[in-house]
């Protein structure tokens, strides 16, 4: 396993996070872009723990099929997967005007299984082949 990149891939995670609560913050808030980096870190979250467990992760931005690749390692992954097919909709639509309605609830959903899903990769997962 390359520690290295697997630290990059969380370090790039963590930071659209980080972005996504410093957003969260501001009036007006920004839906559609905090929506998006919400997707952005969880897609990051996945290829770091495809690239701990040595698979080079496919150049997709396809949260549900990283999700499936990642159960291949962890079945407890495909308890992500509504999530995966929720934030999806943030990587490409939410760039378009007028292609999703997104609201204040659309952002909470978007931040909490944002935040789930680096919970499970980070402390089940990824924590766990970095101290190897």
């Amino acid at each position: 396993m390359d520690k290295e990149l697997v630290v990059e891939w969380l370090r790039f995670a963590d930071d659209d996070i980080d972005t996504v609560l410093l957003l969260k913050e501001m009036r007006p808030q920004h839906f559609e872009i905090i929506c998006y980096h919400c997707e952005q870190a969880v897609e990051k979250y996945l290829k770091g723990f495809l690239v701990s467990k040595d698979q080079m992760p496919p150049k997709i931005h396809d949260l549900p099929n990283l999700c499936h690749l990642c159960s291949e390692y962890d079945k407890r992954f495909l308890d992500l997967l509504p999530h995966c097919n929720y934030l999806t909709l943030f990587g490409v639509q939410s760039r378009y005007p007028k292609e999703l309605n997104i609201n204040t609830i659309s952002v909470e959903q978007a931040i909490k299984y944002a935040l789930e899903v680096k919970n499970f990769a980070v402390f089940v997962g990824l924590k766990a082949a970095l101290e190897k």
